[in-house]
């Protein structure tokens, strides 16, 4: 699997009537071919690749470094997806639109035949990760969850960051773990530090905190109520070893820059009553939101010593140069939409989709010989 970040500046505006007509087009074509070589879990495989999710952005006519990249693809997807049948369907979107997503899919599963409690849970764990466990600044605000009739699944999710006018695209597919390093994918800036307690070494941390959980929630008010005070200068009676080895201040500082500290203690004692057993379950109680994490971590780290992953698990960025514009980008960039070359484009993949299999063959073998091509040094106009 590719990994790769992609800068992803927040845009307004439309696609307009006569290029969103086309891309449904296009988009229903590429469908047609990807399920008939890959299979259904093939096309999940790829939309869970970034890289491979912003090509296929790009081969429709989006712009290579839009927050709209994403919302309208998946969007178009997915209508695709509910009016033909392709083996898989799509549930979610973009604002309250992903809040419809437990509903349609327990649309979907009765369909499929599938279980739909365990996809709502996965659904709803996917996103907890992305808000609560991974904190970066980012606010989830979109969410759209692949499915095929045999129980594979991607979801492609996305959070803005208004102060930096910034987005950030999530992407899963089929994890085995959702709270150790479990993305197949993150597209965006990365940061010099979020608060990352699903990192690959996470393990002692998330132990630790679920003994912490079963503490007094007065305690821990107590404990995150000396620290904020030894933070702004007062002496405490009792002196934490922890306290010697961290600059304090710094440390509930950078706490502080994602957000508010706040336990809520209805939670916390929710929790003790059902006794949790695992990091999934906790991340899914209800009232666990951000504040909460924060200041149970900030707790762990100052009062017991131990400490999340401070690593933004954004890879590196891929170089742009190798997306390549088919038929234009929707706001002109790197060159407007040519109109006769993407109707072009649509007549021959139609006639493609027509052919028999060993006709298709020819076509894939004119596909490799053009598949090392690299275009000349002086074409490469940044966009």
């Amino acid at each position: 699997m590719r990994r790769g970040i992609a800068e992803l500046p927040l845009h307004g505006g439309h696609v307009p009537p006569w290029l969103a007509a086309r891309m449904k087009r296009l988009a229903r074509l590429v469908l047609i071919l990807l399920v008939d070589e890959y299979g259904t879990k093939g096309v999940l495989e790829r939309l869970a690749d970034p890289v491979w999710f912003q090509a296929l952005n790009n081969l429709i006519g989006m712009d290579w470094d839009s927050s709209g990249s994403t919302t309208v693809t998946t969007g178009i997807l997915k209508e695709i997806l509910s009016k033909e049948e392709f083996g898989i369907k799509a549930a979610g979107g973009k604002g309250a639109k992903s809040r419809e997503t437990p509903a349609q899919l327990r649309d979907i599963c009765e369909k499929y035949e599938l279980n739909s409690s365990e996809y709502v849970r996965i659904s709803r764990l996917v996103a907890k990760v992305d808000t609560v466990a991974l904190q970066t600044g980012y606010q989830l605000y979109h969410h759209v969850f692949f499915i095929d009739e045999e129980g594979n699944w991607a979801i492609v999710q996305q959070g803005m960051n208004p102060k930096i006018k910034l987005a950030r695209r999530y992407h899963w597919f089929d994890a085995e773990s959702f709270t150790l390093e479990p993305h197949k994918g993150i597209s965006g800036i990365k940061l010099e530090y979020a608060l990352n307690t699903v990192d690959k070494n996470a393990r002692e941390y998330q132990r630790t905190l679920l003994d912490l959980v079963k503490e007094d929630p007065r305690k821990l008010e107590r404990e995150l109520r000396t620290i904020t005070a030894v933070a702004k200068g007062y002496k405490p009676l009792i002196v934490y070893k922890p306290y010697e080895k961290l600059n304090l201040f710094d440390t509930v500082t950078r706490y502080k820059s994602l957000g508010q500290i706040e336990l809520n203690q209805r939670a916390l004692e929710l929790a003790r009553e059902l006794d949790i057993k695992n990091y999934d379950e906790l991340l899914l109680l209800k009232g666990l939101g951000p504040s909460t994490l924060r200041a149970l971590s900030l707790v762990l780290e100052l009062v017991y010593d131990v400490h999340p992953s401070w690593r933004d698990p954004v890879t590196h960025p891929p170089d742009p140069f190798k997306f390549a514009y088919a038929v234009g980008g929707k706001d002109r960039v790197p060159f407007p939409i040519d109109k006769p070359t993407y109707d072009e484009l649509i007549s021959f993949l139609e006639k493609l989709v027509e052919k028999n299999p060993q006709e298709r063959q020819i076509v894939k073998a004119v596909t490799k010989i053009t598949r090392n091509w690299k275009p000349p040094e002086e074409d490469k106009v940044p966009t």
